[in-house]
């Protein structure tokens, strides 16, 4: 008798556990904070997804975010887009929660699409159409698209690389090459860029090619400040590069 008591009280408990858990709201229907845009800004989105790599994501981000504490200038909106609103994990193993989901919301005019390297940008990335008719369609509208290392595949794969001059990852060229023969293809640079688009080497030299947009955007001494506050060394004439405009 006392065994069968004991087992009532454990099967009521877990039953309602499950039912609590099972009332809880999803992410995709719960509240959610959505990051701040002013309107006076640029919208800056980062498009993020399993096996993103850390540097090519957060190098450009922590370029771009600061933007916000330079005075007199049209700062940037920073946020993320994934195919999901549950968490993204990243190569390296950190655990991001998107702002958007492109498949689903209504997201703000893109003024500035990120496209960070990701593991499988070489592979089954490149046959995901949501994806690419995401890029696509942001591209149209976008004043600039950028890449770092392997996330030019994907610009390459969407169709929006053939009349521009581009460049990826130093040891993937030989691969960009071949499964894009008609791109004009540049290596031995930290970044090309051509049109509204800026592809990049990637990695570390994330850095280089953000600032680079920054120079562009707001003028050599808003540049420099912002590297200074990272603590980088920033003169665009040393850095490597194409701007066949």
């Amino acid at each position: 008798m006392r065994q069968l008591l004991v087992f009532l009280i454990v099967f009521t408990f877990c039953s309602a556990c499950q039912e609590s858990a099972s009332k809880q709201p999803s992410i995709t229907t719960a509240h959610r904070n959505l990051p701040q845009l002013d309107a006076n800004n640029y919208n800056v989105a980062f498009l993020i997804m399993d096996g993103t790599f850390n540097t090519e994501f957060t190098a450009p981000f922590d370029i771009f975010q600061h933007t916000r504490y330079r005075k007199n200038i049209k700062a940037m909106n920073t946020f993320t887009v994934a195919n999901t609103l549950e968490p993204v994990t990243t190569f390296e193993g950190v655990r991001v929660l998107p702002d958007f989901d492109y498949t689903k919301d209504s997201l703000p005019h893109i003024d500035i699409l990120v496209v960070p390297s990701a593991e499988h940008h070489l592979d089954t990335d490149l046959e995901d159409t949501r994806l690419l008719d995401f890029v696509k369609k942001v591209s149209e509208k976008a004043t600039y698209v950028t890449s770092h290392c392997d996330g030019a595949f994907v610009l390459a794969k969407a169709g929006l690389l053939n009349e521009v001059t581009s460049t990826t990852f130093p040891s993937d060229i030989e691969k960009y090459r071949t499964m894009f023969p008609q791109l004009k293809v540049k290596d031995s640079v930290l970044f090309v860029h051509d049109g509204k688009y800026i592809t990049s080497a990637g990695g570390a030299k994330s850095f280089e090619a953000a600032l680079y947009l920054c120079e562009t955007l707001y003028g050599k001494e808003i540049a420099r400040s912002l590297a200074k506050g990272l603590v980088i060394d920033w003169d665009l004439d040393q850095v490597p590069h194409i701007t066949p405009l």
